[in-house]
């Protein structure tokens, strides 16, 4: 039988609403304007000692008016050869920055974000390679500066149950998961998610959510297969990844920017196994069963989208001089990219910043 997952994967304080001040205010600056940052700067927005003080974008109209739809301070945009980013992080003022970039760009933000002393909250995945990943961690850590990966659903009272459950042996030991997530994404060379040069593909955009219910519950695994369609520009469109651990367990996980699936999760014991109801990357309620017995459900809110709940343990790690969320280790982090990049050699996958420039 598998041992429990570490408790490193579960909130000390869970019925925290995640709305309430953990302490002094801090001054976020959000960089870039497309969707998941106004998702984001949406939650933000509920956190008490959040002030949105500062925005960029390579338009300085995309930025005033990012700015003036979200009550942000400052807005900064590409002016006289120098990035709308870079204008921000010489403003003394901004405490922590949320990078929302493609995330070809992740690594080259979040590095200069380091170098001029903030706080980093850098959108998943964290890099596109694990060569990334690690400069940027030891980067943090040189300068005694937080650094976590917005894996938002980690976070999430649903998924803090699911792992608590796996973890409480209810249902035994788990020997079993598996989860799928996918939907059709309409096809162009320049958009994020089919670009190579963007990172583009299922496995950076969607794979982290399967992977996830796999990590919370089983934790890293020590073989893994890969198989999946790539596209005549080098992308990934869909993948199946297959998990195998030494005391026997094994994950099924399927990613797919081609067809529509179920987006469920399941969680198999030995002595019964849980359900995730709802989309994998925020479930509204779990299902358990116990052997034969009747199922039970439980159900689940979230305050605003859900994203608020990373974000403050963001604000709570900073207020208390922590340079990485024990709740998100940066070595979970490390290891996923690690993970990555030996799926990527088995598909045949890779990026332009796999080409290390001296």
């Amino acid at each position: 039988m598998n041992a429990p997952i570490a408790r490193p994967w579960l909130f000390d304080q869970p019925d925290q609403d995640p709305r309430t001040a953990t302490g002094a205010r801090l001054r976020w600056g959000v960089i870039a304007t497309g969707g998941i940052a106004a998702t984001v700067t949406r939650d933000l927005e509920l956190l008490a000692d959040a002030q949105l003080y500062a925005v960029s974008s390579r338009s300085q109209a995309a930025a005033d008016a990012f700015a003036a739809d979200y009550g942000f301070a400052r807005a900064y945009g590409d002016r006289d050869g120098v990035p709308g980013y870079e204008h921000l992080l010489a403003d003394d003022a901004v405490d922590v920055v949320y990078v929302a970039t493609p995330h070809a760009q992740h690594h080259a933000i979040a590095k200069a974000a380091l170098m001029a002393g903030k706080h980093v909250l850098c959108e998943k995945a964290l890099t596109v390679n694990a060569r990334e990943a690690a400069e940027l961690i030891d980067l943090a850590r040189a300068n005694g500066l937080f650094l976590m990966e917005a894996m938002w659903s980690r976070f999430l009272p649903a998924m803090q149950r699911a792992f608590e459950i796996a973890a409480s042996g209810e249902i035994g030991g788990v020997q079993w998961v598996g989860a799928d997530l996918g939907f059709p994404a309409p096809y162009s060379p320049t958009s994020r998610l089919w670009a190579p040069r963007d990172g583009g593909g299922a496995l950076l955009d969607i794979t982290i959510y399967p992977l996830l219910w796999a990590l919370g519950t089983l934790g890293f695994p020590q073989t893994v297969t890969a198989t999946g369609f790539v596209n005549d520009d080098g992308v990934d469109a869909q993948n199946a990844l297959t998990l195998g651990y030494h005391h026997g367990a094994q994950a099924q996980l399927t990613s797919s920017l081609l067809a529509h699936g179920p987006r469920t999760a399941t969680v198999a014991g030995n002595k019964g196994f849980l359900q995730s109801l709802g989309s994998i990357n925020n479930p509204r309620e779990l299902l358990v069963r116990v052997g034969f017995d009747d199922p039970r459900t439980e159900q689940f809110t979230t305050v605003g989208r859900g994203y608020s709940y990373e974000l403050r343990e963001v604000t709570r790690c900073i207020q208390q001089g922590l340079t990485e969320s024990p709740v998100m280790p940066l070595q979970d982090s490390l290891d996923t990219m690690r993970l990555f990049d030996g799926v990527r050699a088995q598909l045949g996958v890779s990026y332009p910043n796999d080409v290390q420039v001296r």
